[in-house]
Protein backbone atom coordinates (compact mmCIF):
# COMPACT_ATOMS: atom_id res chain seq x y z
CA UNK A 1 0.00 0.00 0.00
CA UNK A 2 1.28 3.29 -1.11
CA UNK A 3 1.28 6.33 0.96
CA UNK A 4 -0.34 9.18 -0.27
CA UNK A 5 2.40 12.25 -0.03
CA UNK A 6 1.60 15.80 -0.29
CA UNK A 7 4.70 17.72 -0.77
CA UNK A 8 4.14 22.01 0.05
CA UNK A 9 6.44 24.85 -0.02
CA UNK A 10 6.37 28.96 0.13
CA UNK A 11 7.02 30.44 -3.11
CA UNK A 12 7.22 33.71 -4.43
CA UNK A 13 6.32 34.72 -7.69
CA UNK A 14 8.54 37.75 -8.50
CA UNK A 15 5.69 38.33 -11.65
CA UNK A 16 2.59 37.40 -12.98
CA UNK A 17 2.62 33.84 -14.21
CA UNK A 18 0.01 31.89 -15.64
CA UNK A 19 -1.05 28.23 -14.11
CA UNK A 20 -2.98 25.67 -16.22
CA UNK A 21 -4.64 29.41 -17.89
CA UNK A 22 -5.29 30.82 -14.32
CA UNK A 23 -3.67 33.91 -13.76
CA UNK A 24 -1.39 34.17 -10.56
CA UNK A 25 -0.42 37.99 -9.64
CA UNK A 26 2.81 38.05 -8.35
CA UNK A 27 3.34 37.21 -4.62
CA UNK A 28 3.39 34.88 -2.35
CA UNK A 29 1.89 31.70 -2.23
CA UNK A 30 2.20 28.15 -0.97
CA UNK A 31 2.37 25.30 -3.82
CA UNK A 32 0.87 21.90 -2.85
CA UNK A 33 1.13 18.83 -4.73
CA UNK A 34 -0.31 15.33 -3.69
CA UNK A 35 1.13 12.57 -5.43
CA UNK A 36 -2.27 10.54 -4.97
CA UNK A 37 -4.06 12.55 -7.22
CA UNK A 38 -1.43 14.46 -9.36
CA UNK A 39 -2.99 18.00 -8.63
CA UNK A 40 -0.48 20.42 -8.45
CA UNK A 41 -2.39 23.70 -6.64
CA UNK A 42 -1.04 27.34 -5.44
CA UNK A 43 -2.96 28.22 -2.63
CA UNK A 44 -3.19 31.94 -1.54
CA UNK A 45 -4.44 32.62 2.31
CA UNK A 46 -5.53 29.13 2.89
CA UNK A 47 -7.42 29.61 -0.38
CA UNK A 48 -6.63 27.41 -3.73
CA UNK A 49 -6.09 30.08 -6.90
CA UNK A 50 -5.05 27.71 -8.78
CA UNK A 51 -4.89 23.85 -10.06
CA UNK A 52 -3.48 21.57 -12.23
CA UNK A 53 -3.16 18.01 -13.22
CA UNK A 54 0.80 16.97 -12.94
CA UNK A 55 2.81 14.22 -13.50
CA UNK A 56 6.16 13.14 -11.63
CA UNK A 57 9.19 12.87 -14.11
CA UNK A 58 12.24 11.16 -12.48
CA UNK A 59 15.45 13.42 -12.15
CA UNK A 60 19.21 12.25 -12.57
CA UNK A 61 20.19 13.21 -9.25
CA UNK A 62 18.36 15.26 -6.11
CA UNK A 63 17.27 18.48 -6.22
CA UNK A 64 19.43 20.52 -2.89
CA UNK A 65 16.95 23.49 -3.27
CA UNK A 66 13.12 24.17 -4.48
CA UNK A 67 13.00 24.83 -8.15
CA UNK A 68 10.09 26.42 -9.89
CA UNK A 69 10.62 25.94 -14.22
CA UNK A 70 8.55 28.19 -16.60
CA UNK A 71 8.68 29.50 -20.19
CA UNK A 72 7.30 32.76 -22.01
CA UNK A 73 5.08 32.80 -24.51
CA UNK A 74 5.40 36.71 -25.57
CA UNK A 75 3.95 38.64 -22.63
CA UNK A 76 2.99 35.78 -20.40
CA UNK A 77 4.96 33.53 -18.08
CA UNK A 78 3.44 29.51 -18.04
CA UNK A 79 4.31 27.22 -14.68
CA UNK A 80 5.32 24.23 -16.26
CA UNK A 81 6.05 22.54 -13.44
CA UNK A 82 8.05 22.49 -10.00
CA UNK A 83 10.73 20.55 -8.25
CA UNK A 84 10.79 20.39 -3.95
CA UNK A 85 14.47 20.25 -2.67
CA UNK A 86 15.73 16.97 -2.28
CA UNK A 87 13.27 15.17 -4.28
CA UNK A 88 14.25 13.14 -6.60
CA UNK A 89 11.17 14.08 -9.34
CA UNK A 90 9.90 16.76 -11.03
CA UNK A 91 6.36 18.07 -11.06
CA UNK A 92 5.63 18.66 -14.04
CA UNK A 93 2.24 19.94 -15.06
CA UNK A 94 0.36 17.61 -17.46
CA UNK A 95 -1.61 20.11 -19.89
CA UNK A 96 -0.12 23.82 -19.36
CA UNK A 97 -2.48 24.76 -22.95
CA UNK A 98 1.68 25.09 -23.99
CA UNK A 99 1.67 23.38 -27.40
CA UNK A 100 4.84 21.49 -28.01
CA UNK A 101 6.09 21.07 -31.67
CA UNK A 102 8.72 18.86 -32.80
CA UNK A 103 10.10 17.05 -35.74
CA UNK A 104 8.89 13.86 -36.35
Amino acid sequence: VALAKVQKQRVTFESDIKVNGTLVKKGTYEVKFDDQTGQLAIIKNGKVVAEANAKLEQRAKKASDFQVRSTVNGSETQLVGVTFGGSDKDVMISNNGASTSGAN
